[in-house]
């Protein structure tokens, strides 16, 4: 799963098509993330001593398949892929134009090319 807490995502299918959000929280073992202002719902409260009550807007998780990374370079939507550098460092990056998104790993002498 290559989508982290605070990566900005763009939604691809479903009610909130083409809005953008910021990501609040990701569940691994369902494969969902909650992302600002997406999958928007009312939560009923009922008044108490504390609170008054009323209709709160609260986001839902959605499925991680529904959403992509937004490269940095073209601000756009973007599959992303694994690779391996010439020192053997592990990086996320953009399948469209080919930039790192971020390092996954530090450089391994394992994964090397060697000369």
């Amino acid at each position: 799963m290559h989508i982290r807490v605070n990566d900005t995502v763009e939604v691809i299918s479903g009610g909130d098509k083409g809005k953008r959000g910021k990501v609040l929280k990701v569940d691994r073992e369902e494969g969902k993330i909650t992302v600002q202002g997406i999958g928007l719902v009312w939560r009923h409260l009922k008044a108490s001593r504390t609170s008054q009550g009323g209709r709160l807007s609260k986001e839902m998780p959605i499925s991680i398949s529904n959403v992509l990374l937004i490269d940095p370079t073209n601000n756009k939507p973007t599959r992303t892929g694994v690779r391996y550098t010439d020192d053997g460092t592990k990086e996320l990056y953009a399948k469209k134009s080919g930039t790192t998104i971020r390092v996954l790993a530090k450089a391994d002498p394992k994964y090397a090319k060697k000369a």
